[in-house]
């Protein structure tokens, strides 16, 4: 809003000179006095002693002045209070997430999150992979984290992070001896898979198959918290994303043993609609995503 009178008037008054008050508001002498002569009249009484220098204000000049600046305060603050409102996060932003992320990821950025943007709210749905994108396609989310991301022309993908791959095994296994795995030494091992039909196990098969690796699968499961469980049995062997075994690998439940280079990596990434623009909840946890350190894993 435009008080400039009033700060015109004020500058004035302050500097006790018209023509500092004047070029502090980027105007000439001249301008400045018409304007005052212009609000005396409207006052019906004069503001200024013109005949003190430097410039006194009269005793209505005294009462013009203490409105101004309130007048000017007010607008200070009403104008504060409007930007905080034009760049506050607020509004829900619906995240899913497959398992394996959401367990590990979420305690600590919902926390954060939280801390940031109050007045915002996260809910977070963990979903199979294909779920995660129906969720995306059918609106029931605004951000999707699937492992082995694909874009289309509804979906795009924004590259997260890239995790490194291990065995895992119990401590007890012969294999925990060794502190790098040649693919050839998973050859006819007891081996607990994932389920077919997901990215993970494909990839898996795919680089089993091309180091020319024949390994007996004994059990398959659709998530990681499920392999971990049967390797802690202790006669399998896996292969899992390290990151996922932070918590077992310090409790001495399991082992991960670095694969002999190039090994295996698993990508992340967060997928949106193409269709539909994020709302400000959304985009805030979006950039938190992208700008989270990411705790390094130690294996062994």
């Amino acid at each position: 809003m435009d008080f400039f009178h009033q700060k015109l008037f004020r500058d004035i008054a302050e500097t006790g000179s018209l023509s500092r008050g004047a070029a502090l508001n980027d105007i000439s002498q001249s301008a400045a006095s018409q304007h005052i002569q212009e609000l005396e009249r409207i006052v019906g009484m004069d503001l200024i002693d013109r005949s003190r220098r430097p410039i006194q204000l009269t005793e209505a000049g005294h009462l013009y002045l203490g409105l101004c600046r309130d007048l000017l305060r007010r607008s200070e603050e009403f104008n504060n209070a409007i930007s905080q409102l034009k760049t506050a996060v607020v509004g829900t932003v619906r995240v899913a997430s497959i398992f394996s992320v959401g367990l590990v990821e979420m305690s600590r950025l919902e926390s954060l999150f939280a801390q940031r943007f109050p007045q915002a709210t996260l809910e977070v749905e963990y979903v199979r992979p294909e779920k995660v994108y129906e969720s995306i396609r059918g609106d029931k989310a605004d951000l999707g984290l699937v492992s082995y991301p694909n874009s289309g022309k509804d979906i795009s993908v924004i590259p997260w992070r890239e995790e490194e791959m291990v065995v895992a095994a119990a401590p007890s296994h012969p294999i925990a001896l060794l502190t790098k795995v040649q693919p050839n030494d998973l050859d006819g091992m007891e081996f607990i898979a994932f389920d077919p039909e997901l990215p993970i196990r494909k990839d898996v098969d795919r680089f089993l198959k091309d180091s020319s690796v024949a390994v007996k699968i004994s059990k398959h499961f659709d998530s990681i918290p499920m392999v971990k469980e049967a390797l802690s049995l202790g006669n399998c062997v896996s292969i899992v994303p390290a990151r996922m075994m932070r918590g077992e690998i310090a409790e001495g439940r399991l082992v991960g043993i670095p694969l002999e280079a190039p090994g295996l990596i698993r990508p992340l990434g967060i997928i949106y609609s193409r269709k539909k623009r994020l709302n400000r909840a959304a985009q805030a946890f979006l950039d938190l995503l992208q700008e989270a350190e990411q705790p390094q894993v130690t294996v062994g």
